[in-house]
């Protein structure tokens, strides 16, 4: 039998051909700020109930976990609000498994899925991933978005569902609840609005949650990697109709949520207020990074989230390298004469500012 060599000898599909997987570069560097993690570590005491939780949970874990994440839902619903009950929360492995069980559901093959671009280029390779074709609409020079242009851009393009990432990622720009309610009524199918990054969003800003009252074809995604520090753990979650949940179990895997996932983001729930209390530190540092950009010569733009995108970069590539050179690992997003970093802990920022001006101003 002949060895495989490389994967164009293997029969993948076609649609698949020609693509590279998500990822972003990864170096053991001292500072790393390319991937919008929370780089606090989740507090000591929190810790300490999550590791109590969890060693109950491995008590019982020669046992399948509950298949509809009972008490996870109900924790959901009570830190959301808005009067939403657990049959209306879903989860997954991280936002992406939440948004794949909605492509799975309501895209594959011979559908379409619609978003306002630059947006999370996780988007496009879910689509593919389920067969869809991702097509791509247009914002303005500053990234915002008007309720008109969004409805007749949707209307035109006549997709299965609307992906909206507000605050965008990687552009960091809010989208108005007006640009969300245009876009559900000329939409068809359905419409997601990822908030993966609301907690970042200033406190009286509005969430899509309001929205969802009468409208079945809208869900709200959110995360708990970013505001609650749980990249690792994996656990994204979204809120919509009864219906709308009732449609991702047909293509979820069973019991796709471990018990001991459940178990730790339980836990975590519970201590959301000191879990969200570093969300205002890190605010304080995205707007401290805008400010000293600014003041560098560099154009940062508006950030709702916990990153800041700056243009006037002339060369990216070099400075990222420079960055890179001196300890400090930020992101290149394909935008043309920009770069993008994450807001770290206050050593971080100044870490990566301090090199930063080291190099010298924007020319």
């Amino acid at each position: 039998m002949g060895r495989v060599t490389s994967l164009d000898d293997l029969p993948l599909r076609d649609d698949l051909r020609g693509l590279t997987p998500y990822g972003a570069p990864q170096a053991p560097l001292p500072v790393a700020l390319n991937v919008n993690e929370n780089t606090h570590p989740v507090p000591e005491a929190v810790v300490s109930d999550i590791l109590d939780d969890v060693a109950l949970a491995l008590s019982d874990v020669n046992r399948y976990p509950d298949r509809e994440f009972t008490a996870l839902r109900e924790a959901f619903a009570r830190y959301l609000g808005h009067e939403l009950a657990p049959e209306q929360i879903w989860a997954g492995n991280g936002s992406n498994e939440v948004l794949q069980h909605i492509l799975q559901a309501f895209a594959g093959p011979g559908r379409t899925v619609f978003g306002f671009g630059p947006t999370y280029s996780m988007y496009p390779l879910l689509t593919r991933g389920t067969g869809a074709t991702w097509v791509a609409g247009t914002r303005e020079d500053d990234y915002t978005i008007t309720a008109g242009d969004a409805a007749s851009q949707v209307a035109a393009a006549d997709p299965d569902v609307v992906l909206l990432c507000t605050p965008n990622n990687p552009t960091g720009t809010p989208l108005g609840l007006d640009v969300v309610e245009a876009v559900y009524e000329a939409a068809r199918g359905i419409v997601v609005v990822d908030e993966a990054y609301q907690e970042f969003a200033p406190k009286d800003a509005a969430s899509a949650l309001t929205l969802l009252a009468g409208r079945p074809r809208l869900a709200v995604s959110r995360t708990m990697s970013k505001a609650f520090a749980f990249a690792g753990a994996r656990v994204g979650y979204l809120a919509a109709d009864p219906a709308f949940i009732d449609a991702l179990r047909l293509v979820r895997l069973p019991y796709h949520l471990s018990a001991l996932t459940q178990a730790a983001a339980t836990a975590a729930l519970r201590s959301a207020d000191v879990m969200l209390a570093m969300v205002d530190e890190i605010v304080e540092q995205r707007d401290r990074i805008s400010a000293t950009l600014e003041a560098l010569g560099y154009t940062p733009h508006p950030s709702w989230s916990n990153f800041v995108l700056f243009g006037g970069v002339e060369k990216p590539q070099e400075l990222w390298q420079a960055l890179y050179d001196r300890g400090v690992l930020i992101r290149d997003v394909g935008i043309p004469n920009h770069l993008r970093v994450s807001a770290g802990t206050e050593a971080e920022t100044t870490a990566f500012l301090d090199a930063l001006a080291s190099i010298g101003s924007a020319s």
